[in-house]
């Protein structure tokens, strides 16, 4: 039977009588009208794409308004975005420390060397003066660039944009910070001349080498102002903005010199030289100063000035240059025979020393505050508390002469209990009747513990007090020998107040701190904090003291007679924990600590040896 037309291959077609229809017959040319098909309406796709437009511009204008909601207040451009730059001077102006970043002079575009913005502009947004804060047609460039190479290698924003981020905005890389940099840069550029943002973002942008600002590099590297530095300088520094970490000419000098040359071309390309001009530069490239490098000397007294700054220029200086009473050549003398003293005392446990040295007024001429300061910062001539022992039996017996008593007042040298409190003295000897002056030459404990109750323990905390000792003492009577702890620092200060005729003695190491500017910010004045003990107890007192160089437990410590006499006492705290000695001579006052910093006892070690040693050591280089 022949096969039905139309049919599809393999299948038969249905057998006659199923039930099948019949297919009919294709007719050839046949189509389906397009009334078949529904008809589409355009407005469909229009509404679709309006509503995605109005979605789109909602969600945009959310984002706007979340990054424009806290956008920092352009009015305050004050105050750097870097840690505060402080510079130590010595007394003599040798440069002791710096710590933070480096800022120069502010120095507008007006004042500045025409060359050094000329190669900024040149090289980081030659459209500076065209453009209104963005520069279109440098974004466009920068994209072409960027894809045309296949990688990032350009950016396309303009001065403004880079002072609005280094001024107001952190470096985190986000679509909210860069539209903020937008808004802040179209907002700077309606407030400040073209000028004054090139001025704000040269005194502000960071040049690699901890210095911020042209001035500062300006002075960093070539040892001069940003009003004088020349072509190759200029171009050296503009090619510093592009990274300034791995361009600085301290780090990478060729590197540096490279990118200075592209600088010069830039500057012919924009008009501002002459090839000629490039090409002489690009032979004869800037060339570094040898960088003044901090002594090294005075670190434990650099670190202990940083941290009184606060309290006479306030937390949010930005940079500060700090002078100071420091001494460099005593400082010098001091490290050197704390070293020499300390040589071989490792044998006999000790671990640690420290000495400072003061005018009669409280300035400190030197500061020792351990035997390696790499090794350990922890100052021990201004932060660790120790007992001071018979070291401070004059404040004791100081007590004792305001009291009535004089130096040749006979006191029993006898054995003494009180409330249970037996001391011994250091001799297990006892001498029986004994002057004033011969018992604390001798640092007899019996007889202290007699003055101090002769004065009234009350009466020696309080003078304690008065000499600028400020530390908690106890109100008993181990007071008498030396039981509170106190520091080297205020135990020498007090010592001074009798060198000085009873004028108290302030430790203090700040003469002047100067602003960024040059404008003193704090300068000391006066001479102390007036008389507290008098003329004639100070002189008494000086009678012992000398007594004990000379006939006393300090016999270590006399000096050559050409250099004056000399006063001082020593001090032992109990099991040998502690070494003093304390005094002055001429117009310095110098006090010595040995012992370790986990209390540990020494062998044998007292405040009439290897201190009193030291001590002599040091007033000998120091009073000459």
């Amino acid at each position: 039977m022949a096969k039905s037309k139309g049919a599809p291959r393999g299948k038969k077609p249905p057998a006659k009588g199923a039930g099948a229809k019949p297919k009919p017959k294709a007719v050839a040319g046949a189509e389906k009208k397009p009334a078949d098909r529904p008809r589409k309406s355009p407005w469909r796709e229009i509404r679709v794409a309006l509503i995605a437009l109005i979605w789109l511009t909602l969600i945009a204008a959310g984002f706007i308004a979340y990054a424009a909601h806290d956008l920092p207040d352009s009015d305050s451009l004050t105050g750097p975005k870097s840690a505060p730059s402080v510079t130590i001077l010595a007394a003599d102006g040798a440069a002791l420390a710096r710590f933070g970043a480096h800022w120069g002079e502010f120095v507008s575009v007006a004042e500045m060397s025409p060359l050094l913005p000329q190669a900024v502009v040149a090289i980081e947004d030659r459209r500076f003066y065209e453009h209104g804060g963005m520069d279109v047609i440098g974004v466009l460039r920068a994209i072409w660039r960027n894809i045309t190479a296949g990688r990032l290698r350009e950016g396309g924003s303009t001065i403004t944009q880079q002072l609005a981020k280094i001024a107001f905005l952190t470096p985190a890389k986000s679509l909210k910070r860069k539209v903020q940099e937008l808004f802040l840069a179209f907002r700077l550029e309606r407030q400040f001349s073209k000028d004054e943002i090139l001025t704000l973002y040269l005194n502000r942008v960071y040049l690699g080498a901890g210095s911020y600002g042209v001035d500062a590099a300006a002075k960093r590297y070539f040892a001069k102002s940003a009003r004088r530095v020349g072509l190759a300088e200029a171009a050296l520094l503009a090619g510093l903005l592009k990274a300034p970490s791995r361009l600085s000419p301290a780090r990478d000098l060729a590197a540096a010199r490279r990118r200075a040359a592209l600088v010069l071309d830039s500057m012919v390309a924009a008009g501002f030289l002459g090839a000629a001009d490039a090409a002489v530069a690009k032979k004869a490239p800037a060339r570094l100063v040898r960088q003044e490098k901090p002594s090294g000397a005075g670190r434990y007294f650099s670190d202990w000035i940083r941290g009184q700054l606060p309290a006479y220029a306030g937390r949010d200086a930005p940079a500060l240059t700090v002078h100071t009473t420091l001494n460099p050549a005593m400082q010098r003398a001091a490290e050197a025979a704390l070293a020499r003293g300390l040589e071989g005392l490792s044998q006999r446990g000790v671990g640690q020393g420290a000495l400072v040295a003061l005018a009669p007024d409280g300035a400190v001429l030197a500061m020792v505050g351990g035997r390696d300061y790499a090794a350990s910062q922890f100052n021990r001539a201004s932060q660790a508390r120790r007992q001071p022992g018979s070291a401070f039996k004059t404040i004791v017996y100081l007590a004792g002469l305001e009291a009535g008593l004089g130096p040749e007042d006979i006191f029993e040298d006898a054995p003494i209990e009180i409330a249970g409190w037996a001391p011994r003295n250091y001799s297990g000897d006892y001498r029986g009747p004994v002057s004033l002056r011969d018992a604390f030459a001798a640092s007899i404990n019996s007889v202290a513990v007699r003055v101090a109750q002769h004065a009234g323990i009350n009466n020696v905390a309080e003078l304690a007090r008065r000499l600028g000792i400020h530390s908690d003492l106890p109100r008993d009577a181990s007071l008498s020998l030396g039981s509170g702890d106190l520091t080297l620092i205020e135990l020498t200060a007090a010592y001074a107040a009798l060198a000085g005729d009873g004028a108290l003695a302030l430790p203090h190491g700040i003469s002047e701190v100067r602003n960024r500017g040059g404008e003193t910010v704090y300068a000391r004045s006066g001479s102390g904090g007036g008389r507290v003990v008098s003329p004639e107890a100070a002189a008494a007192m000086r009678d012992l003291l000398a007594a004990v160089i000379s006939d006393g437990t300090g016999k270590a410590a006399a000096l050559p007679p050409a250099l004056g006499p000399a006063y001082g006492k020593t001090g032992t705290s109990q099991k040998f924990r502690d070494a003093w000695f304390v005094g002055f001579a001429g117009d310095v006052v110098a006090g010595v600590w040995l012992g370790n910093d986990n209390g540990k006892p020494m062998q044998g070690v007292t405040g009439g040896g290897a201190p009193a040693a030291i001590w002599r050591d040091f007033m000998s280089q120091a009073l000459r």
